[in-house]
């Protein structure tokens, strides 16, 4: 199982079952070093509006295989723990709480 580092240098678990679920989705195959990247140097990030544990971190790409769009890789957050549920691409960042942000 990868441990892959985020933009805070907090250690976050990308499980294979997370993974496989990830690259289920066709436009998602060959990104899983996109998704690192995106942990580790995001252009933003967002606490989730109905689960404060858990952030969305957004960097934006051009020319995926679905043309221009910003990949989001959603990451729960625990006291001791850490570990990616999801990763999708998407037109625009979700609403909610800025946490931070790469200007």
């Amino acid at each position: 199982m990868p441990i892959l580092l985020d933009y805070q240098n907090r250690e976050v678990r990308l499980t294979e079952e997370r993974l496989a679920h990830i690259l289920d989705h066709p436009e998602m195959v060959g990104m899983e070093a996109q998704i690192a990247d995106t942990l580790r140097q995001p252009k933003l990030v967002r606490q989730s509006r109905s689960d404060e544990n858990i952030a969305l971190l957004y960097q934006f790409y051009t020319q995926t295989v679905i043309g221009d769009k910003w990949l989001c890789v959603v990451v729960k957050y625990l006291p001791d723990d850490a570990f990616v549920v999801t990763a999708y691409f998407t037109d625009k960042p979700k609403k909610g709480e800025t946490l931070w942000q790469n200007e």
